[in-house]
């Protein structure tokens, strides 16, 4: 019978890292989904907290399991975000969990922003975290001039958990957008939304989001306000359309809060998310068919539908499964999988980090 482990601190984790050699099964506030398989999980939501926040010098350090609800109420109160926008993925996974800012570091997960402010391990200055051989390891610092030697925070961001445990992180915060404009392109197909991303995000308008789906196209600006209504007025021009709609401020918001979290991808399918070049998004949409949406200016197809992996993988991209049962990440190819397994036997070499996940 499986055992939940919820550890409150770093001396706690490590202690029952040290020596093992079952398996466990990583969680944060369980809102992804895990791999099946033997062995007891372990949360790390009880190592909770906010360690330091300076909004002055836009930096926060907060432990792994704090809450993501709590950190982004926090900045808000002072005008501040995370800049990455991350998912909240209940809404596709249907899970009741939290989610924490350790499993949203330990995932990279990144919103639509990413196309302008970059993803989350972009924003990560410093991690503390225990490898599989119970060892607490530090590295990074409370600003990036700090970060000197191997970037330990880079590699272990996107990691899932296969190298180490995260305790606590460092991230760069950024002002919150005073306005947001969205411009709604209606009537037009996916290889067209792409050609206007491609447009709009090679000019110096600072476009913060560029999705797809079911025929519409949106394009996010945000800032100053009187900088946004010059930047979407240009915009507006240089694509050339009779009719644009426009979407302001709070309903500007909350669409893209639904388009984060994929809400609009409805039903009970089994969700991917195929990670491509812009180029190739709505070619790999339209042979998948089913309900398909693009985000990332086209770098990302979001496809919801009854095909196999087999068949999902085969239509191009790096595909990840988010919804549903199976193998959650693709083989990795032999030159990646061989550098893959050289760090797990430097941090995990008992392989008991959530074995199964990524490329074993």
């Amino acid at each position: 019978m499986s055992t939940v482990l919820t550890p409150a601190s770093e001396a706690e984790l490590s202690e029952i890292l040290t020596g093992r050699t079952t398996a466990l099964r990583i969680n944060g506030g369980g809102t992804r989904l895990r791999p099946d398989g033997p062995g007891d999980t372990l949360t790390t939501s009880a190592i909770s907290g906010v360690v330091t926040y300076e909004p002055g010098e836009l930096t926060l350090i907060a432990r792994a399991g704090t809450p993501v609800r709590q950190i982004e109420t926090m900045l808000a109160a002072e005008g501040q975000a995370l800049a990455f926008e991350p998912m909240d993925h209940r809404r596709l996974t249907g899970l009741s969990g939290e989610p924490t800012i350790g499993g949203i570091v330990a995932a990279n997960v990144s919103g639509p922003r990413r196309i302008m402010a970059g993803a989350c391990r972009d924003h990560l200055l410093g991690v503390r975290f225990v490898d599989g051989q119970g060892r607490i390891l530090r590295n990074g610092g409370r600003v990036m001039k700090n970060v000197t030697g191997m970037d330990l925070g880079k590699l272990l961001a996107g990691s899932h958990g296969t190298l180490g445990i995260l305790t606590e992180v460092a991230l760069k915060v950024l002002p919150m957008a005073e306005s947001s404009r969205t411009l709604v392109i209606r009537g037009i197909d996916a290889a067209r939304a792409v050609q206007d991303f491609a447009t709009a995000l090679s000019t110096p308008f600072e476009v913060s989001g560029a999705a797809f789906h079911d025929g519409t196209a949106w394009l996010r600006v945000e800032g100053l306000t009187a900088q946004v209504a010059y930047r979407t007025d240009r915009l507006t021009a240089l694509l050339g359309r009779d009719r644009i709609d426009t979407i302001e401020d709070a309903d500007s918001r909350a669409l893209w809060r639904d388009l984060r979290d994929a809400a609009h991808l409805t039903g009970d399918d089994p969700v991917w998310r195929i990670l491509c070049k812009p180029s190739e998004g709505p070619a790999i949409a339209e042979r998948l068919g089913g309900q398909c949406a693009l985000d990332w200016g086209g770098a990302a197809v979001w496809y919801s539908g009854p095909k196999d992996a087999s068949t999902v993988r085969a239509a191009g991209g790096l595909a990840t499964l988010v919804r549903g049962q199976g193998r959650v990440f693709p083989p990795e190819p032999p030159v990646v999988a061989e550098l893959s397994q050289r760090l797990r036997r430097t941090f995990d070499p008992a392989n008991i980090l959530n074995p199964g996940l990524m490329g074993d």
